[in-house]
């Protein structure tokens, strides 16, 4: 019996220490409910310091804010009813040429700050959406993507967000591209894409939609650049 229980503590050390190894970001800020569906079917619950895995499908609910942390130091800031997921993610700060990190934005909100492998391989890292695909240049942008489900966003028209990506870059630039033509947004400016077939446009800043988020979720205090605050107007925050 003691044999038995050493080597099934042993079994599960080892299986802590590989998820550890395969941990690619971890969750440091949480207000509501989080929840992750991982590459192999399961469906777990998310907490302050859950570790994120490549392949994940990351889900906010109803009035929860969410923000990660990878291993290259980038963020990303998920708004409430948001599904993000984390398509292909390789880092070795020693390693330029295992630089990859890809994700798709499913449904809802977000905003991003880049973490090294922005820094020193722009063109390894991408964001997908239905309508376009945002890559980064050293970037600290926001993202939210209607499907007929932004009537609660407010804007100055007072009209709800039309269906589409709308964008903000805080600071460096984006370029959203898709099968219909390629744009570049760069620090104060906004951009909009109503359908793949649709090329990605400017948007006047009186009329651009921000993805912002709460203090609380947003701040880092003395630790650097804020993931979810922003530089730009806040009039037409989320």
């Amino acid at each position: 019996m003691k044999n038995t229980m050493v080597l099934l503590c042993a079994a599960l050390l080892a299986g802590s220490a590989l998820a550890g190894e395969n941990a690619v970001g971890t969750v440091t800020h949480l207000s509501g409910t989080f929840s992750v569906l991982r590459a192999g079917g399961s469906v777990k619950m998310l907490a302050v310091k859950s570790e994120v895995l490549e392949g994940d499908v990351l889900s906010t609910e109803d009035e929860t804010y969410a923000r990660v942390k990878f291993i290259d130091g980038g963020e990303v800031v998920l708004r409430p009813n948001t599904q993000f997921k984390v398509d292909k993610y390789s880092f070795d700060e020693a390693d330029a040429g295992r630089d990859n990190a890809f994700f798709s934005l499913v449904k809802g909100g977000m905003r991003a700050v880049s973490g090294l492998i922005g820094r020193r391989s722009r063109d390894k890292v991408g964001y997908s959406t239905t309508v376009a695909t945002i890559g980064i240049r050293g970037t600290h942008f926001g993202a939210l993507l209607c499907q007929n489900d932004c009537g609660h966003v407010p804007t100055t028209t007072g009209s709800p967000p039309p269906n589409g990506l709308h964008t903000d870059v805080a600071s460096g630039a984006i370029v959203v591209s898709n099968p219909a033509g390629l744009q570049q947004f760069s620090a104060g400016q906004f951009g909009y894409v109503a359908s793949p077939n649709s090329p990605p446009l400017p948007v006047p800043p009186g009329l651009g939609i921000q993805v912002t988020m709460p203090p609380s979720i947003a701040a880092n205090g003395a630790q650097g650049r804020s993931a979810g605050g922003s530089a730009l107007d806040t009039s037409c925050g989320l």
